[in-house]
């Protein structure tokens, strides 16, 4: 039997949770599917699933052949896709994910821009703080920014932000302003877990590398909330140019320690490890990058 539309099978029975359900969506009787999976046991020399009359479940064979299953369907759909679409409009769906804050405030736009554009696309953006497995969620594209560390990811730049260090005027009248990176030691400084330098803020001056441990009343594991407690009086945040731009516009946070130089924020697309990629990720990366260089906040 095609050992190909077997591992298709497999992962639509594994999806469905049943052989019934598999074969439902792989438009073929229960027994074919049936077949389909003895014949892929009988090859591989293990049994996938776990059986009985009421529940079927992967067995830790079956679970990482899924895994190795799924990657290998998804490159050859994107191959088909990269030499069949390639000079055509991106079609069908788009799964995109970002971290809360960026993708509202960016990501959002640029999809609502991008979409007019393609009218046989569609995009579901997920807004999550960690991209997770793309495979598993069957993430297309995730959006993220600061270091990279999982190397089984292809990743992009698409722009860098400045890092900026701020609080609100109704803190500064209690405390003062900090002059050096040395003066934060006497301020509240919140910080974000989220992303480096999480509470070892990096500076660079006339007198070279400056680290400073900061510490403070609040932390959290995303930008909005120390934003949000920066903004009441709280302590001082050190975020990306592109979080706390409005909030500098409008007069409820000022910049200090401007004339000292902090690392920018790198901004990447993530996707899984392809040979091909499909004409709607592809597009979609083009688009945003170009996107990202026209606004202030996100530069190259």
């Amino acid at each position: 039997m095609d050992k190909l539309t077997g591992m298709k099978v497999f992962a639509s029975v594994a999806r469905a949770g049943s052989f019934v359900g598999g074969a439902k969506e792989m438009s073929i009787s229960r027994a074919m599917a049936t077949k389909h999976i003895g014949h892929l046991e009988s090859y591989l020399g293990a049994r996938l699933f776990n059986r009985t009359t009421r529940s079927l479940s992967l067995t830790d064979v079956g679970a990482a052949y899924l895994q190795r299953c799924r990657t290998i369907l998804a490159e050859i759909d994107e191959m088909e896709d990269a030499v069949t679409q390639l000079h055509t409009e991106p079609r069908g769906k788009l799964k995109i994910s970002s971290p809360p804050i960026i993708g509202a405030l960016y990501i959002a736009p640029a999809i609502a821009e991008f979409l007019a554009m393609h009218k046989d696309l569609s995009v579901n953006l997920v807004l999550q703080s960690s991209f997770g497995d793309l495979v598993d969620e069957g993430i297309d594209v995730a959006i993220t920014f600061g270091g990279l560390e999982d190397t089984s990811h292809i990743a992009k730049k698409l722009a860098s932000s400045p890092l900026l260090v701020c609080g609100a005027p109704a803190y500064f009248d209690v405390h003062g302003k900090p002059l050096v990176p040395d003066d934060l030691l006497k301020h509240s400084c919140l910080v974000n877990w989220a992303i480096s330098p999480r509470n070892k803020w990096l500076f660079r001056g006339l007198e070279g590398k400056k680290e400073v441990l900061v510490s403070g009343r609040m932390q959290a594991n995303a930008a909005d909330p120390i934003r949000i407690a920066a903004k009441k009086g709280l302590g001082l945040v050190m975020l990306p140019e592109y979080i706390v731009a409005r909030d500098i516009e409008k007069g409820y946070l000022q910049v200090v320690l401007d004339d000292y130089a902090i690392e920018p924020m790198k901004i990447h697309a993530v996707y899984p490890h392809r040979k091909y990629l499909s004409a709607k990720v592809r597009t979609f990366l083009v688009f945003l990058e170009e996107w990202l260089k026209t606004r202030s906040a996100a530069r190259e």
